[in-house]
């Protein structure tokens, strides 16, 4: 055929490259309630570029979108240069990562003989009758030449999708990515706190929720993340301070408006910003004061973490903040973070930093990313966060609550979200933290758009790797729209692995967890 459509697993990036024909077509899919599903249609008109329009017809209704998927340039497939380690890319080019949905471009298209696809994406109920349902996605094409709006060839490709009588549990994975909001207020050319910045701040809220993402970083003051000593990221403190004498005032309404976004959306885990600076707890974090009348950095780089006019402050603020919890009946599920990877020469200064929090924090828990197994075993970490690569010699010692991560690496062998990887890569990190007992994910980047430490703003069209510094891909996985959030293969098929996860705790309860 000229023209031609088939229906393929969510797990093919499809590259100009692929063979299509080699690929197995896909017609019927198993589920639970409340499951989503997602695969492609690939498409290619092999004698002349065509005009499409796509629609849907399905029992479903909305619960059923369409992407158009676009190629994103991959400038920095590795930071290595890893050879045959399973990579799709090697050199610089493009792949398949951008959702863009379908009605932003009035589910119209081009299609020539490049290989290119729709994503479709089903979000079965939790109270549907189980039963068999089709989702039939139909493609109109006419000639690219011919004028007007008709699409008189229409190739149409169902899919059947039985739902099981059994559902889908509630996730069980505490899952977060860094969420950085000066990053969202420069990308779309916005003032911070603006109620433009807020409506892009919901946006993207929305857009981690529907990803999975259930836990939130809550940047009471700028978080001391990813910035380069001595300066400092656009400021989005969410608390107002003033200094009145030795008693600090604190204002929370941006917080609490903060936080109603997130429950909005079903986020129901939250993390506190480190409270000491990255990499040690050497320094305090950016943090905005008024007093006399003037607003500026009272505590910063040239503040010890140990200085006797933070610990003072510390004490009141955490205090504060801790009752702000309470009210939002979020205590018990805010983590608040100390530092972030720590090593063994700043055991000391961890220490000294982890007995000012502890105290102060009630009924909340403390975590952070560590890869040295001494901080776990001490207790000085409750919640270790390892990176995947040197997570064995932490399951060895079965702490209760464990976490992994992966941050620029591991590269080879291990389970990570580049884009130059394919996604079956990723997708295998659901079973990896079923079979481990993993309690909860961590990523640095939900939508770093800086360059390393946060030197200068990227445009993340033009570079995805924070202008040659990561790998493409690890620094976000989201991209700035029209106006809101656009999802990424590598958003969905991470939140595929996620409800992998749950499947296994489904069926866990039917022939146990052996």
């Amino acid at each position: 055929m000229a023209f031609e459509v088939k229906q393929i697993s969510s797990l093919v990036k499809l590259t100009a490259n692929t063979d299509v024909q080699g690929l197995r077509e896909i017609g019927k899919k198993k589920v639970l309630k409340g499951e989503r599903f997602n695969y492609q249609l690939a498409m290619q008109s092999r004698e002349e570029r065509k005009k499409v329009k796509v629609w849907v017809e399905s029992e479903l209704g909305d619960c059923v979108r369409l992407y158009f998927v676009k190629n994103i340039v991959v400038d920095l497939p590795n930071t290595n240069k890893i050879t045959n380690e399973n990579y799709l890319l090697e050199k610089p080019g493009f792949l398949p990562d951008l959702l863009v949905p379908a009605k932003e471009q009035d589910n119209k298209t081009i299609v020539n003989d490049v290989n290119q696809s729709i994503w479709v994406k089903v979000d079965v109920p939790t109270d549907i009758p189980a039963g068999k349902y089709t989702v039939t996605v139909n493609v109109g094409t006419d000639k690219l030449a011919t004028f007007g709006t008709s699409y008189p060839d229409v190739v149409s490709c169902t899919m059947e999708i039985e739902v099981a009588d059994e559902q889908l549990p509630p996730q069980s994975l505490i899952y977060t990515r860094w969420f950085y909001l000066d990053c969202i207020a420069n990308a779309h050319r916005v003032e911070i706190f603006s109620e433009a910045h807020w409506n892009l701040i919901e946006q993207y809220i929305a857009a981690a929720a529907d990803v999975g993402i259930n836990m939130l970083l809550v940047p009471v003051h700028t978080p001391p993340l990813d910035t380069e000593v001595g300066t400092f990221r656009p400021c989005v403190q969410l608390v107002d301070i003033e200094k009145v004498g030795d008693t600090y005032r604190f204002g929370f309404e941006k917080f609490h408006r903060y936080i109603s976004l997130c429950k909005k959306y079903g986020v129901k885990y939250y993390e506190i910003a480190h409270m000491f600076s990255q990499w040690g707890a050497k320094c305090t974090p950016n943090i905005m004061v008024t007093e006399n009348g003037k607003k500026d950095y009272m505590f910063s780089w040239d503040v010890a973490a140990d200085d006797p006019r933070y610990v003072d402050f510390l004490k009141q603020y955490i205090a504060a903040i801790s009752a702000e919890l309470v009210k939002e009946g979020i205590a018990e599920n805010t983590y608040f973070h100390i530092s972030d990877e720590p090593n063994l020469d700043n055991t000391e200064k961890y220490t000294t930093a982890k007995n000012i929090i502890k105290p102060l924090i009630g009924n909340s828990k403390s975590f952070d990313a560590i890869s040295h197994v001494e901080f776990a075993e001490s207790g000085l970490v409750e919640c270790p966060v390892t990176a995947v690569g040197n997570i064995h010699e932490f399951l060895e010692r079965h702490f209760d609550n464990q976490w992994v991560y992966y941050c620029c690496g591991p590269e080879k062998l291990y389970t990570n979200s580049f884009i130059a990887m394919p996604s079956a890569r990723t997708r295998i990190l659901g079973f990896l933290v079923y079979k481990y007992d993993i309690k909860g994910f961590l990523h640095w980047g939900f939508n770093f758009y800086n360059a390393v430490k946060s030197a200068y703003p990227i445009n993340p069209y033009l570079t995805t790797s924070s202008d040659g510094r990561f790998a493409s891909g690890d620094p976000f996985i989201v991209y700035p729209g029209n106006d809101t959030a656009y999802p990424s293969i590598r958003g969905e098929v991470t939140y595929e692995a996620v409800q992998d996860i749950d499947v296994c705790v489904a069926l866990e309860k039917k022939i146990g967890r052996q």
